[in-house]
């Protein structure tokens, strides 16, 4: 049951309609506002021609308008101003533009939508940023309670999913209203036409009131979230997605090509081991498991979540390094393997992946960028993913080569630098750790110090021939004791991530080591644990909060989970607040012929002019290296800038 309780409705859909009504004048429109504070306003989207025929051209401000636009300032109250319907009486589009302009920059007005990022793009299509405050309902849902202990998820947030649960309103749908026709097709005059638009206007200001009311009453500070953090975040993800991201499609064609041959040899190559058995796209079909386990006897190292033979990249790199040590003639089949997967993830994901999202109306891609897509308030990006990118070189092709400036301009990446281990120390106050950023001293140097119990001058001497080795475990250990992690994972990240084999008394030991060199910080993780343990939630400094009920769980590896995940969101929650701020703030400052295009966990990625790029620079990077508004905070944040005419081939300005 919902921890939102229905609100009351003084009377249903059918009986509030006569207080919608269409205003087709500009005074009018000023007269219906005049004197509001609050004001909510929702568009309504039609393709344009060659797109009318297209599915969802009406979502993609590159392929349709703006048909209308409604306002509501009281509760079952709106009114529908229509702007390029094909039948009817329309408003004046220049008057109407022109006020959309000005309502958008009012900082007297709280101007309210459902997926204020759609909003966004349309206005920022028509050259109009719009500016706090703002407030964006879907994401006050999703930072709300849909049972004791779990958040609303983006698919639980639509305003016709909500209407019914939480204000006691059935909604016409959109396919109800347009009947097969596109809503510029519709009479504006028409009842239906003037209740549908005006209902989601409405509907998104009476949501504003309940979710404030039930901020206040439940979880006040995630009325602090919605209002100042994701509602103008909100704003920054429609450029964004306006934007969008310019790929070298001849370079992904040409890159295919060289795939589809090198797929083919190592596809022969291991039926030659094989034989004619059918291994599928990424070797993991039931016969070619069949052949592993039943036929050459191999063990079962790893198994699926229903407890089937595993088969993916973690279980063959673990198979070769069992076949190495007792079936050296197998050894070469699972290097093959690993080969065919990871060249196959790299043609299928980030080539025909992305060459099949390319808008054919802008040749660039336009991926959804979902400010609360994981629970610690971090993005998540999907159609096409562009945060799983890894760096480097794969078979001669780096996937990040695809991603370009378009003509005259530079791409420009600010990442935080060790952010996360930045807020560690403010949080935990370890001395050591709050040193390290005090005295400008080399972190990861430090950290191997401390694993390896060797002297500075050693952990830090490049020449040193085991320097990069050291390193590597030194980084991989640290991130994974700040959260928590047990021997045996550091064991099998250190095989995955580096190619570094160390055992498990090793493991031990490295993470002993750490723990005895940051004791503040062991003390931390240790309150923090026990502190999620008795409310069962962790919160980021800031009061975004996270459920675990599961540390309570007698289930040893579900409270490991959630313990982890304790650890995690302290910081990281605190991360992506970090980010979200820098955007916000960035809306204020950023001129026009600087584009926002994307962003990878905690960096921003921009296009600027080419001769822009300096003075880019230092208005970006003095934005995100304000520290977040809490109490106290005295670690110094550092943004390192790179500039490229491809997102591979980066160099660093400051």
């Amino acid at each position: 049951m919902s921890t939102m309780k229905q609100a009351k409705s003084s009377s249903r859909w059918s009986e509030v309609t006569e207080m919608y009504r269409l205003v087709t004048d500009i005074g009018g429109v000023r007269e219906y506002l005049s004197g509001a504070k609050i004001i909510a306003f929702d568009f309504e989207t039609a393709p344009g021609e060659p797109y009318r025929h297209e599915e969802k051209a009406a979502l993609d401000p590159h392929k349709s308008h703006i048909a209308g636009v409604s306002f509501s300032v009281s509760e079952e109250s709106g009114i529908y101003v229509p702007i390029a319907h094909q039948i009817g009486e329309n408003a004046d589009k220049t008057e109407i533009m022109a006020f959309l302009a000005e309502f958008a920059v009012d900082v007297n007005i709280i101007k309210v939508a459902h997926n204020l990022a759609f909003e966004s793009m349309f206005l920022y299509k028509n050259g109009i940023v719009i500016k706090e405050p703002v407030y964006d309902t879907i994401c006050a849902a999703q930072l709300s309670l849909k049972s004791h202990t779990v958040f609303r998820a983006l698919a639980d947030s639509g305003l016709k999913t909500l209407a019914p649960e939480l204000l006691n309103a059935t909604l016409p749908t959109f396919g109800e209203v347009v009947d097969g026709r596109l809503f510029d097709e519709l009479d504006p005059q028409d009842t239906g036409t003037i209740c549908y638009a005006c209902a989601d206007a409405d509907y998104t200001l009476r949501l504003y009131h309940l979710f404030n009311n039930w901020f206040d009453r439940f979880l006040p500070k995630h009325r602090y979230i919605t209002e100042q953090i994701e509602s103008p975040a909100a704003v920054y993800v429609g450029l964004m997605k306006y934007n969008g991201i310019q790929v070298d499609s001849e370079l992904m064609k040409r890159k295919a090509a060289e795939c589809e041959k090198r797929l083919a040899e190592l596809r022969e190559e291991i039926a030659f081991i094989i034989g004619d058995i059918n291994i599928g796209a990424n070797a993991s079909t039931s016969a070619f498991k069949n052949y592993l386990y039943k036929e050459l006897g191999l063990p079962v190292l790893k198994t699926t979540a229903k407890y089937q033979e595993a088969a993916d990249e973690e279980c063959f790199v673990f198979l070769k390094e069992w076949c190495r040590g007792n079936r050296p003639e197998l050894e070469k089949l699972m290097e093959l393997v690993i080969d065919y997967r990871t060249l196959g993830k790299v043609y299928g994901t980030y080539i025909e992946g992305y060459l099949k999202h390319i808008n054919d109306s802008t040749g660039r891609i336009h991926p959804q960028l979902l400010q609360l897509g994981a629970d610690s308030g971090r993005f998540s990006c999907r159609q096409p993913n562009i945060q799983n990118q890894k760096s480097g070189s794969i078979d001669g092709i780096n996937v990040r080569d695809f991603i370009i400036a378009s003509e005259g301009n530079s791409l420009v990446e600010f990442d935080y630098s060790q952010i996360e281990a930045r807020l560690a120390a403010y949080l935990s106050r370890d001395e050591r750790l709050l040193n390290v950023y005090s005295s400008g001293d080399d972190l990861h140097a430090m950290t191997t110090a401390a694993v390896f119990k060797i002297p500075f001058a050693e952990a830090a001497d490049r020449k040193n021939p085991d320097y990069k080795r050291r390193r590597t475990v030194a980084k991989t250990t640290f991130f994974g004791f700040l959260y928590g992690i047990y021997a045996k994972s550091l064991q099998r990240n250190l095989k995955l991530d580096a190619g570094i084999n160390a055992d498990i008394d090793e493991c031990k030991a490295f993470l002993g080591n750490l723990a005895a060199s940051y004791p503040t910080l062991t003390e931390w993780q240790k309150d923090a644990i026990a502190e999620c343990r008795e409310h069962r939630y962790a919160e980021t400094v800031l009061g975004r909060r996270r459920y675990l009920p599961d540390i309570r769980s007698d289930n040893f590896l579900k409270q490991g989970s959630a313990e982890r995940a304790a650890l995690n969101h302290g910081v990281q929650g605190l991360a992506a607040d970090l980010l979200k701020l820098s955007m916000v703030r960035l809306i204020a400052v950023l001129p026009p012929d600087v584009r926002p295009v994307f962003t990878v966990h905690d960096s921003l990625v921009f296009e600027c002019p080419d001769g822009k790029a300096g003075e880019t620079v230092l208005l970006i990077k003095s934005i995100m290296e304000i520290p977040p508004p809490v109490t106290g905070f005295d670690i110094p944040i550092a943004a390192e800038a790179g500039v490229g005419k491809s997102y591979g081939k980066m160099e660093e300005l400051i």
